[in-house]
């Protein structure tokens, strides 16, 4: 029997708005956690980004939820704002139809407002762990009735050092709370956590032959320090990614890498933690738009990034752990579409690409300066030798509104990767879906 919205427990009228943003099969995370959220079980879901698990927390709360109860009922903490911004998009719309209302709560917005709109008892709260904790203290906010807790992208919040604030927001919600945690990997803290504070929860997890996405094409370049950026832009100019984003250590780093590549003549920008609010959304309205093509970020200014058609990752600096790997990689290949990752790899940083392939129980491609070129496409090397077969764990295409339509764009980008340096070169306008001129030849 076909599995749908319907058979696992949501009722009609939200998977008529589900259908309307052209969702109609659920994803492999969803088919499983959802009837097991329903029951008010604590649940952890090993589940990576770009899987479907916000719809797969978000719908059995719009289920379980009492639109007549007129105070906070729910709480989903995540690690960033830009997690926390995605989610209460979906959740919004998810929530009109059920008369549900729900409130973001994180930093760069202004307090006074969010005190105001939670004097409103708001049925779901969405935030990060900082700014929830500031208006807990402030006792601007009111979890004693919170019965429905989510922890979103849990690895990460933990490894950003939010472990102690976390605690304390748990400990200030209802004591017969469900807690739902969601993580793309599960280090032992993740499990100590369980320990202390769920009750037999059910493990959630899609098998895989890999931890990694299988759908991302993942390759090694070894190179000097000295030829890493010159073989940036030469896999750029090769590959003419839809959207690349470039992975730096530091914001130090990510500055000059940016410029750099300005400097070149590529439409580029950065994102760490120097920018303020409102450039951070400037840039990311750049990007999720296609009006950027390539971001140069930091990890802890990425975590949580869901951006529609992001066909390549660059690891320009190397993890240094499995975890961020993971979640690196994971902005690209998402939803059934295929991407490529590529890892920059000095000598004496050998060590660090051992701990990822033992991590993700998979040996990843390598390849040497000025050799054959990576195909990005099928995970095919230029001599037409497969090297790995990628089955897409999901293959739902999108519809309009919060989730897009997923694009045709095969993970090549047709417009030029340089800005034109002359007022007679022709410039690119419009949104992603226009027409693209052709790089020109040199």
């Amino acid at each position: 029997m076909t599995i749908d919205f319907s058979t696992l427990g949501i009722r009609k009228t939200l998977v008529d708005t589900l259908h309307k943003n052209g969702i109609i099969t659920p994803t492999p995370i969803q088919a499983e956690a959802i009837p097991i959220l329903l029951s008010g079980k604590d649940s952890i879901a090993q589940a990576q980004t770009g899987t479907g698990k916000t719809l797969a927390f978000l719908l059995p709360l719009m289920e379980r939820l009492k639109a007549n109860d007129s105070y906070s009922q729910a709480l989903i903490i995540t690690p960033t704002r830009e997690l926390a911004r995605q989610i209460t998009v979906v959740a919004t719309e998810l929530a009109a139809v059920v008369n549900l209302n729900v409130l973001s709560i994180y930093g760069g917005q202004p307090v006074d407002s969010q005190i105001r709109k939670l004097k409103g008892n708001p049925h779901i709260i969405i935030g990060t762990p900082g700014r929830l904790l500031d208006h807990l203290r402030r006792r601007t906010i009111n979890l004693a009735k919170v019965s429905k807790l989510v922890l979103d992208e849990a690895d990460q919040m933990l490894h950003i050092g939010f472990l102690p604030d976390i605690e304390e927001l748990i400990r200030n919600t209802a004591a017969n709370r469900q807690i739902m945690l969601f993580s793309a990997t599960m280090p032992s803290a993740i499990r100590g956590l369980a320990n202390q504070y769920m009750i037999k929860p059910t493990d959630i997890r899609i098998k895989s032959q890999h931890v990694t996405l299988d759908e991302i094409n993942q390759s090694v370049v070894h190179l000097t320090p000295q030829t890493k950026l010159d073989k940036l832009a030469t896999l750029l100019d090769e590959y003419q990614p839809y959207l690349a984003i470039v992975f730096c250590h530091t914001k130090e780093h990510a500055r000059a890498v940016n410029l750099a590549l300005n400097h070149r003549g590529y439409n580029a920008d950065e994102l760490h933690g120097d920018l303020t609010p409102a450039q951070r959304r400037e840039v990311m309205r750049r990007f999720s738009t296609a009006k950027l093509q390539t971001l140069v970020a930091t990890d802890i200014a990425a975590r949580g990034l869901d951006i529609e058609g992001v066909t390549h990752v660059f690891n320009y600096d190397i993890p240094h752990d499995t975890e961020s790997y993971i979640h690196r990689i994971g902005r690209t290949g998402r939803a059934g579409e295929q991407g490529m990752a590529i890892t920059f790899v000095v000598p004496g940083e050998e060590r660090y690409l051992s701990l990822i392939q033992q991590g993700i129980r998979a040996s990843i491609k390598k390849y040497q300066v000025n050799s054959q070129k990576i195909d990005a496409k099928l995970g095919k090397s230029s001599d037409n030798k497969e090297t790995t077969s990628k089955t897409p764990a999901n293959t739902i295409k999108s519809g309009k509104g919060w989730a897009k339509k997923a694009s045709k764009h095969g993970g090549r980008n047709q417009r030029s990767r340089r800005k034109p340096k002359s007022p007679d070169t022709a410039s690119i306008k419009g949104t992603a879906n226009a027409t693209r001129p052709k790089r020109r030849t040199k």
